[in-house]
């Protein structure tokens, strides 16, 4: 697999964290080598602000505070990041924490040269919002998932998409379905 030389890969490292902190203000990214001398690193990223299911209560309920790690190689661009999910969830395409974490997206399938860090959480934060039942990983977790909103499809709380000065998007109103409750932790 081809390779960036260190100091182009580390200035393109650098220029993508700096624009996902910039770009994603109210998310918390942080990176074990901000140098990226030390491969692979591991870059930590807290969501907020974006709903996410969780079982909660015999029924699904949101979560808008959402952690994974992704770990990058040496050979990022070329190699895609290894994505593993940290907080609760309740997805067909994102297996828990306790079944491996791993995250089913076509972003990493159509992962090439030109992708970057910031189009991928942001591809992150819609398949959160949008689970995919007809794509489930087979744990028992997903498939549950994917069974319950085959039939009850996933109704996110309506969300102002403009991010303003806060970084977060601003939450209109949770619309009634079969899971009222919402938690904003």
């Amino acid at each position: 697999m081809p390779k960036l030389p260190l100091e182009i890969l580390q200035m393109r490292l650098k220029s993508e964290i700096d624009t996902c902190r910039r770009e994603l203000p109210k998310h918390t990214i942080e990176v074990s080598d901000e140098n990226f001398v030390n491969f692979p690193v591991t870059i930590s990223v807290t969501m907020r602000g974006i709903p996410g299911p969780i079982w909660r209560d015999e029924g699904v309920s949101h979560l808008f505070t959402h952690n994974f790690t992704l770990k990058i190689t040496d050979e990022y661009p070329y190699q895609k990041p290894i994505i593993i999910w940290e907080s609760e969830i309740f997805h067909p395409n994102i297996m828990e924490p306790e079944e491996g974490g791993l995250v089913c997206s076509k972003l990493l399938d159509e992962w090439d040269f030109r992708s970057n860090l910031l189009k991928f959480i942001l591809g992150i934060e819609t398949l959160l919002s949008n689970p995919n039942p007809g794509n489930a990983y087979i744990t028992e977790s997903c498939s549950r998932a994917a069974d319950y909103f085959r039939e009850h499809p996933y109704k996110p709380p309506a969300i102002i998409k403009d991010r303003g000065k806060t970084g977060s998007p601003k939450i209109v109103s949770s619309p009634s379905s079969n899971s009222s409750n919402t938690n904003s932790s």
